[in-house]
């Protein structure tokens, strides 16, 4: 066993600081090791003082891109890198890290030092919001979301059939999911089909399934999907998009609850709830003559309207540090998060393509994005290239008090200068947002939008 040696003096300034810190010399052997070293990571300084700093930490980057290890080859220090160790009961702790060259007298390099962070809390805190604004995988904190947070569970156990409106992008499915794991058919089959994606014959066979010698090529029964969610939720996706002969066709498994698989002679009761999805509006379908008006009301029992995420742009944070959290988990990096500036574009953007969207922005950010925070130059060249104007910087970042300033004028905006709207989408009393905005610096409208004058005749 190799002596190790002797721990010098303990450093009282060292150890009165809350962050971990230790040095190394030129052959990576810890020189030094603070009170908060030792409490993050379970280990006596004793004992870590002459071993390997490698063999001590147990980090995430140790053997592929040691921070450290950067510095000294570099001699630029790292700033906040975010990664893991594992302490001495085997858990995983993630804290922060920042390293510096450390240099003697005459300015020869002698080692290296490196504080960390314990960030268990923060990651708790975290957690902790997450479950506060998130339902089975659904994140938004917008009163949107929290009123639909509110209805889902009793919509679920109704066994109602269920419509869902929204955007290209903002969920249907996710929503649909949900629905389906609170439910009491969740022990059966969730089984998806969008509809608007087959041609009539293929979705005809791809619903009801097919015997043997239906049509030349079917050597063998097939079943549809509404066998194979027997028991359990069928999703329609994009059911606005059926045709007149096959909405009449849906309409009859729905009011009888029974269908024929193609060649088949004796009707298949169908124990399924049906949960449909459109990205259009139904109703307006209906008045065009487009869409049957009574399997309308068939499948209009419970109605789910999902926003767009321009309409809900309080949660565009909260997301961000969803997909975060995934993609690191998926791409086995250690990105801390996005910068101020990098928010501020976010917040700007009016998402055409709604949640897939900034998830798609996000998985781009990580193929250019290493480690630590994700800056502009990281998103896509339309976002990247943009100048951040609506959003007021300060010293080149954005505040909280800016991206609140946004947000007010933006409800403000949409609500045509009605407050009362404005406070209601914002989740805040109107007087609450009155102050906001005269302590914001924000030029309310001189009529607040609810009284218009009729038109002249």
């Amino acid at each position: 066993m190799k002596s190790r040696e002797t721990p010098r003096q303990h450093d009282p300034i060292l150890d009165s600081i809350t962050d971990g810190v230790f040095t190394v010399d030129a052959e990576w052997r810890i020189t030094s090791f603070n009170r908060a070293a030792e409490k993050i990571t379970g280990i006596d300084r004793a004992e870590a003082t002459g071993q390997r700093c490698c063999d001590v930490f147990l980090a995430s980057i140790c053997e592929t891109s040691c921070a450290l290890r950067q510095t000294l080859d570099t001699g630029k220090p790292v700033i906040n890198k975010t990664v893991y160790i594992v302490n001495t009961r085997g858990e995983r702790i993630p804290i922060s890290i920042s390293t510096a060259v450390l240099k003697d007298g005459s300015g020869r390099t002698i080692g290296g030092v490196e504080t960390f962070r314990d960030l268990s809390l923060v990651e708790e805190l975290r957690k902790e919001l997450h479950s506060s604004y998130s339902f089975a995988d659904i994140i938004g904190c917008s009163p949107a979301m929290r009123l639909l947070f509110d209805i889902l569970p009793e919509v679920a156990v109704s066994d109602s059939t269920v419509l869902i409106e929204g955007a290209s992008g903002t969920g249907k499915e996710l929503f649909a999911r949900a629905i389906h794991d609170l439910c009491p058919r969740k022990s059966h089959r969730f089984v998806a089909i969008n509809c608007g994606a087959l041609p009539d014959t293929l979705l005809e066979s791809e619903l009801f399934g097919y015997k043997a010698g239906a049509f030349t090529d079917a050597r063998k029964d097939k079943p549809g999907r509404f066998a194979l969610a027997e028991g359990g939720t069928l999703f329609l996706d994009e059911i606005a998009d059926i045709s007149s002969a096959m909405q009449s066709r849906l309409l009859r498994v729905l009011q009888e609850r029974v269908y024929e698989p193609l060649g088949g002679i004796e009707p298949v009761k169908a124990d399924v709830r049906i949960i449909a999805a459109t990205h259009g509006n139904l109703e307006e379908l209906v008045r065009q003559g487009t869409f049957r008006e009574d399997l309308f009301y068939r499948i209009n029992v419970v109605r789910l309207q999902l926003p767009s995420l321009r309409n809900r742009r309080e949660d565009i944070p909260l997301l961000v540090d969803h997909f975060i959290h995934r993609f690191n988990r998926l791409k086995e990096k250690e990105i801390a998060g996005v910068t101020d500036a990098t928010l501020a574009l976010l917040m700007e953007h009016d998402y055409p393509g709604n949640i897939r969207e900034l998830q798609n922005i996000i998985e781009h950010a990580f193929v250019l994005c290493r480690s630590g925070l994700i800056e502009p130059k990281h998103l896509p060249s339309h976002l990247s290239s943009r100048v951040a104007g609506a959003m007021p910087a300060s010293n080149g970042s954005t505040t909280l008090l800016d991206m609140e300033r946004t947000l007010i004028m933006d409800a403000l905006n949409r609500h045509q200068g009605n407050r009362n709207a404005a406070a209601k989408q914002l989740g805040i009393h109107p007087a609450t947002l009155f102050r906001k905005a005269k302590m914001l610096g924000i030029s309310l409208p001189p009529q607040d939008g609810r009284h218009r004058k009729p038109a002249r005749h």
